[in-house]
């Protein structure tokens, strides 16, 4: 895996690294050891799938309050998502374009937060998770909050009930 830092510290993109041969390729995705080496959170406890019908949709900002603190390795499976993470402490953010076909991840670490906007319609996202989903730990803020400036590539079409009724930070 080739792992790229991104502005924010503890942040990490990640790009496979291809084996190909004549079959196609054959490339990693996780590995315990390689997550270490680069100093980040190798923990595993649960994976999550959100299947989107429609472009345009926003799941977050979500993030779990201390001590149910979490990380995530981000992947769109099928489709195309605009990935977004901010650093809570310093309210600055980054985004990545994730697609099934640049096969690119994004390494969330623990006191981010974390929503995306779908680019096309029928579009799968894979979640792998540190800790356990612990509702009680569930936050989140509205993902237009003017106290960030998240620029989203395209009109927010769908958003859940929930999360259009966060209050802004």
């Amino acid at each position: 895996m080739i792992f790229q830092e991104t502005s924010l510290p503890g942040a990490f993109v990640i790009e496979p690294e291809r084996r190909e041969d004549a079959r196609g390729f054959f490339a990693r995705t996780w590995c315990v050891e390689e997550f270490a080496t680069h100093g980040l959170k190798a923990k595993l406890a649960q994976c999550s799938v959100s299947f989107n019908k429609q472009a345009g949709t926003v799941r977050g900002m979500h993030y779990q309050a201390a001590p149910h603190a979490e990380a995530k390795v981000v992947r769109c499976t099928h489709g195309a998502i605009y990935d977004v993470i901010v650093e809570l402490a310093t309210r600055r953010h980054f985004g990545v374009e994730l697609t099934a076909e640049n096969r690119r991840q994004l390494y969330v670490p623990e006191g981010f937060a974390h929503g995306f906007v779908t680019l096309t319609d029928n579009t799968e996202v894979e979640y792998l998770i540190s800790e356990f989903y612990a509702p009680a730990a569930a936050r989140g803020f509205r993902y237009d909050d003017p106290a960030f400036g998240i620029r989203w590539p395209v009109p927010v079409r769908v958003i859940s009930e929930r999360d259009q009724s966060y209050a802004h930070v």
